[in-house]
This record gives C-alpha cells, structure tokens and sequence, in this order.
C-alpha cells in the first residue's frame, strides 16, 4: 500500500448561513486532501502543529475517525489553531476571511521537532503539499520544506504540489512567485487551476504552465468543467458534465485526491482526471468541504481498494 504525507494546515471553520447563523467545523486546503484520500482507500498521514487545547484534541479525534494518520502532528503547549470563516454566494462562489497569525503550524519547520520530522517524510511513497502550505512559513521554514522535499526526491518519494493561491497568506506577490517557483522545480505532478496562476502571473498565468516542462504530470483546471492533461506523451483535454454548485468549497481538493488515488493506484493520466472531476462533480453538490460519507462514490471506493490490494500482492 502506497503511503502519502499531506502538509499544511487545519482551522477552525465557521460557515455563515442565510440567517447570518455561523456552523463550526474544522477544514484546511491539504487536510481536505488528506480525508477524501482515506475515504478512498490510501494510507495517509496529515503533518501539520496544533495546540493544547480543546479544538485540537477535537481535530485530531477526527481526523483518527477518518483514518488520517496523526503520527506527523507536534502539539504545542498554550497556542490555539487558525480560524476561518466562510461566506457563499448565491451561485455557491464563496469568500474567505482568516485568523491565524500566531497559528502553531506556521512554526512546523522551526520547531526542536523539525529534524525528526524532516527525516520522517522520507519513509512515503508521495509527499503533497500546496501553496497554502508555502504560505504559512517564512523563508527559513520554507527553506526548510524544501530541502525536506529534496531528501524525499532523492530517496525515490514522488512530490505532488497545488497551486492552491490565496493572496491575503502572503506579504506580496514577488514573495509568493519565488515560493512557487521552488516548487515547480521540485514537483514530480503539478496540480494547476488557471484562476490560481491568472491570480498570481496575472496574464502570463498560461504561459507559466508550459513553462513547467521538467514536471512528469501537469494539471491544468480550467475555467468551464475541464482540466488539460499534460506530460511526457500526452497534451489532451479532459471534460466533464456541467452540474450547479451549491458550494464550491474543497472542489479542487476533492479533485486532487481523487487524481493522486487513481494514479497511486496505476490509473492514467487521463482515466485520473476523470475520476478527479467525478469526486469534484458530487462534493460541490453538498455544503462544507467534507461531505457526508454516505454520499461518496462507493463504487469508486472499491475499484480503487481492490487495485491497491492488488498491486501490493
């Protein structure tokens, strides 16, 4: 069974309703990921810093009940976690506004732990990470990740990063492209949208893509329901059906686990972007960024856990 590492990190979540009544929950771009992979079948653990408190004990309770590994999480004494609150629009766009400056998985590559779990990562088959997670360090804990994710290449570890961007995590632009750039150098699948590289290439955001040809696998989300599938022999769109979101919340973390387990399970190229789109399709059907359990694929569950079970005998 492959096993993968997500890094970043997990908030509070509060989600503003029509009433202007707020739910909590608990959500995080690479976390997202991370759930959505278990639920599909994948060895998993989530890397991240939490605090002391009682919000973190919840997380970590539940992360366990989904079966995300916690193995890679330091706890820090007296710090609480970020926290976010979302609001939807009535075409199920939806807006984000954060709190999370002293949040302790800003610390994770600047801790007495760091080394420990910099030599930990070396153990998985696939290392995932986003530009989220870039944004939560400053340079030294960037640098940090970095030469981890480099230890990981060379010990023969896969390294899967999100152009997930969000403009208020970073102090500017210039900053933000020299982490991305990093990145695309150290990436063995890039996992694209083209409103993130617009948002932060501006223009160009196209051109950066084709830019990033030392990449094995290369996503492009789209702005209609297709992605581009770029590698060594393959440039092709893939489409989808169209459906109405009621919240497009963890659409392209869904997709991305939904891609990473196919592949990880020796699926195409392409059959992996259909499979992403599929997961995608139904999770912005639901509100939240974690839907109910009974409303994943299970079918899909089952191809996928028989494949790995085969692929491991």
């Amino acid at each position: 069974m492959p096993r993968v590492a997500c890094i970043g990190e997990c908030m509070i979540e509060l989600r503003e309703q029509a009433n202007g009544q707020l739910t909590r929950g608990f959500g995080g771009d690479t976390l997202n990921t991370a759930i959505y992979l278990a639920r599909l079948g994948v060895s998993v653990d989530y890397a991240t810093a939490l605090g002391d408190d009682g919000w973190s004990d919840e997380m970590l309770a539940s992360w366990k009940a989904e079966g995300v590994g916690t193995d890679l999480v330091v706890r820090l004494p007296g710090r609480l976690p970020g926290l976010y609150v979302i609001q939807t629009d009535d075409k199920g766009e939806r807006r984000f506004s954060y709190w999370r400056a002293n949040a302790p998985a800003r610390d994770l590559f600047a801790l007495p732990e760091t080394d420990a779990l910099c030599h930990a990562l070396v153990r998985y088959n696939l290392i995932y990470f986003s530009g989220i997670t870039l944004s939560l360090y400053g340079e030294h804990g960037r640098e940090r990740l970095f030469e981890a994710i480099e230890r990981c290449r060379a010990s023969g570890c896969r390294i899967a990063f999100d152009t997930n961007f969000r403009p208020s995590g970073w102090p500017d632009r210039s900053s933000a492209k020299s982490a991305y750039y990093r990145a695309f150098g150290s990436a063995d699948i890039l996992l694209a949208s083209q409103e993130d590289l617009e948002l932060l290439f501006g223009n160009s955001g196209a051109a950066e893509f084709e830019t990033c040809l030392n990449i094995q696998e290369r996503i492009l989300k789209l702005q209609g329901p297709a992605c581009r599938v770029a590698g060594a022999d393959i440039d092709t769109i893939v489409e989808t059906s169209p459906v109405a979101p009621v919240d497009t919340t963890a659409a392209g973390d869904s997709f991305a686990a939904a891609y990473l387990a196919a592949r990880l399970a020796d699926r195409s190229i392409q059959e992996a972007a259909r499979i992403g789109h599929w997961l995608a399709g139904i999770v912005v059907c639901h509100p939240g960024a974690i839907i109910p359990s009974s409303a994943m694929p299970e079918k899909l569950r089952s191809e996928l856990s028989h494949l790995f079970r085969e692929n491991s005998a």
